[in-house]
Formats: C-alpha cells, sequence, structure tokens
C-alpha cells in the first residue's frame, strides 16, 4: 500500500506535468537548484570512480532521491549485517526469543577476518543483546555467524524478498576465506530499509528505533561522517572486503533527515573508494542542507488555503529524469584483483 507521503510526491509531480501542459509557468528553482546540481555532480564524480559504484540518496521528507547504478547487485561485504540485525528484531517481535537469550560460541561461528569475538574460550556464551552490538559497532564477524545461526539464513532472505528488496542475498556466513562475493545487495536496497527503519515501520516503531539506536553507536567512522561538520548525528553500517568499500546510514541534518548507500568495488586501493565516499557525502551533506534551507525560506501554504501545495525544487528531475543507469549491473565485468588486506567493518 502506497504511503501517504510517496502518495502526495506522486500528486505534486502530477500537477506539475499539469501545468507545463497547460502552459503554466512554473517557478525557476523547480527546474533547477541545489537537488539538480546533486545529480549532475554525483554523475560527474562517478565517471571518473575507481571502480565500479552504486550511489542513492533520498531526502526522508519528501521522497524525493537521486543515484547511480543504484539497483546494481554489488558485494554487500559488512553492510549485510543490517539485514542480519532486521531478521534478529523481526523474530523477537514474534516472541521467538528476546535481548536477554543466551548463545553459546561454536567452533563454525568463528571468523578472523575482523572483531575480537573470534578469539573467545569455547564455550563463551553472550546475550543477543550484546552480539547486535559487536555486529553493527564492531563489526564483528563471530559475532554475527552467531546471529546468523539463531535467525536462519533462509529466513534472512525471505523476510528480505517481503520487503521488496531484489538484490539482497545472505549466500553464507561470514567467511574471510571464502567467496568474498556471496553477499550481495544494491545502494536501492539498503536505501529502502533504512528508510523504513526511519519511518517507523521496518518490523515496528519500537524496534526500528532501537536499531537506528545501534547503528548510531558505530565505531567505524572514516567514511560518510568524515567529511561532515563535527557533530553531526549518523546512524550507518561501513563494509570492507578485500576490493570492495561501502557505507550506508541515515544522516540527520537538523530536521532533514536524508539516507545515502555508497557502494564500490573492483577497487585499485582502498583508498582510492575511501576519497570516492567521502567525496559524495559531502556533495550529499551540502546539496541537502541547500534543500533544506531552500525549503524552510519558501513561504508554506497556509492550512485549508485554496491552492496547490508549493512544488519542491527538482520533483521533475528525481521524479523522471535523475541520471541513474541501475540497469548496468557495476560488478557484471571483473577486473584483476589486488592483494588487499581481509574483510573487515
Amino acid at each position: 500500500m502506497m504511503s501517504a507521503m510517496r502518495l502526495l510526491r506522486s500528486l505534486v509531480a502530477l500537477a506539475v506535468l499539469c501545468a507545463l501542459a497547460c502552459g503554466t509557468t512554473v517557478p525557476a528553482r523547480a527546474a533547477a537548484g541545489p537537488l539538480v546540481d546533486l545529480a549532475r555532480n554525483l554523475s560527474e564524480l562517478s565517471s571518473r570512480a575507481p571502480g565500479n559504484v552504486g550511489i542513492m540518496v533520498e531526502d526522508v521528507d519528501t521522497g524525493l532521491s537521486t543515484g547511480i547504478n543504484s539497483g546494481a547487485n554489488m558485494p554487500a561485504a559488512s553492510t549485510i549485517k543490517i539485514p542480519v540485525m532486521v531478521e534478529v528484531f523481526r523474530q523477537m517481535a514474534r516472541g521467538t526469543f528476546d535481548l536477554n537469550r543466551l548463545l553459546t560460541l561454536q567452533a563454525g561461528d568463528r571468523d578472523y577476518g575482523w572483531g575480537d569475538l573470534a578469539g573467545a574460550p569455547a564455550g563463551s556464551r553472550y546475550s543477543v543483546a550484546r552480539l547486535l552490538t559487536l555486529m553493527i559497532t564492531e563489526s564483528d564477524n563471530t559475532a554475527t555467524n552467531m546471529l546468523i545461526r539463531l535467525v536462519g539464513r533462509a529466513h534472512i532472505n525471505t523476510t528480505m524478498r517481503s520487503l521488496g528488496l531484489r538484490q539482497t542475498v545472505v549466500g553464507d556466513y561470514i567467511r574471510s576465506d571464502g567467496d568474498i562475493r556471496s553477499l550481495r545487495t544494491s545502494p536501492q536496497d539498503m536505501t529502502m530499509l533504512l528508510l523504513d527503519m526511519v519511518h517507523d515501520s521496518l518490523v515496528n516503531p519500537w524496534s526500528s528505533r532501537e536499531m537506528i539506536q545501534i547503528l548510531a553507536g558505530q565505531h567505524h567512522n572514516g567514511l560518510l561522517p568524515e567529511p561532515l561538520p563535527p557533530g553531526t548525528t549518523i546512524a550507518h553500517k561501513t563494509g570492507t572486503l578485500h576490493d570492495t568499500l561501502n557505507d550506508v546510514g541515515i544522516v540527520y541534518l537538523g530536521n532533514a533527515p536524508y539516507i545515502i548507500s555508497v557502494m564500490t568495488t573492483h577497487l585499485p586501493s582502498l583508498d582510492a573508494g575511501r576519497r570516492f565516499i567521502r567525496g559524495v557525502s559531502r556533495l550529499a551533506y551540502d546539496a541537502l542542507a541547500r534543500f533544506s534551507a531552500w525549503r524552510a525560506a519558501s513561504d508554506p501554504v497556509s492550512p485549508g488555503a485554496d491552492a496547490l501545495p508549493a512544488v519542491a525544487p527538482d520533483v521533475q528531475m528525481w521524479e523522471n529524469g535523475a541520471p541513474d543507469s541501475s540497469a548496468a549491473p557495476p560488478d557484471a565485468q571483473p577486473q584483476p584483483q589486488p592483494q588487499l588486506p581481509p574483510p573487515g567493518p
């Protein structure tokens, strides 16, 4: 069922098209401005990107979004831990277990690629709450495997499909020495999850807020948060997998939050990926800050007034013309793989 926000967005877009058809002049800022600038700048930056990239940025309040290869199937790396967390909360909501449930570390759970839990003594026991925190904030692979074992990979994948995610698949446990591309997702899929989360509609309101709180405690903050102003709150999850570097999250830009998902793979170096993700993050922040200021400065239509809602700038661009070559999966043509560190956060 279409949400009220998306219905309003569609009606606004229809009003713009009708105005154009009737020869009515649309304000100049509806055809240019910060969001059009963002779409163009992302396209230009991506044309010079190292390796293959996918991007999606969505303004939470308006639902307007733009992207580059946003629907492309790409290696998820540790961003796949968000779907794992979602399934844990879904099963808790059904009463299968709670945050205090204790899990025992088994030999098959261990992965030494990232996290300290792999070195814990056999038989160590941890609560679901502790494992969730370690999985997200420290990106602990062993904690993730324990939670995957608890909820079941098949259940994670079924839940993701039921939520409308087309590319997200947990093909294996987290194995640093296994098939590094068995964990899949897309910028669009990650954006959908985070958008439902910020709207309190992922599992239920309590679960959505708890998941955001865990993501906001992230300890690996060298990608999306790095170029943002000090004190900016961002609930996010990174992912590093040999030649792959990702970061997806909710950025709280005052009262105007936005979702940003940036994925890179077949990188010549992780440093190149870091520079790219930081560049995208800063472009998005600056554009959405200008967009927020534009909306705040615009005269709102008073309740009950006999007039159409004010047309948000760039509605046509973001609804119908954003440069997004999502049909061309960036991971389609493997390139020679550089020797890089093992999977990490």
